[in-house]
């Protein structure tokens, strides 16, 4: 039987949604082995003078931690 575990993490980008999304997973995958899945909870983005400056995700990313 395979047991996932799931963090809850934050990042945001000055490129996009997607390097937000890739950023939490490289950031995650300093510390935690065997990342199986991210799910994105919720988007958000900074404007300032009209214009998005920095893109947010809040994700859960799920690791495998037996098998």
């Amino acid at each position: 039987m395979t047991i996932l575990k799931v963090i809850e993490v934050l990042t945001e980008s000055n490129k996009s949604w997607e390097d937000a999304a890739q950023e939490a997973v490289r950031e995650a995958a300093k510390t935690v082995e065997n990342i199986r899945s991210i799910y994105i909870n919720d988007f958000q983005a900074v404007v300032e003078n009209q214009k998005i400056i920095k893109y947010r995700v809040n994700a859960k990313i799920s690791f495998e931690i037996s098998k």
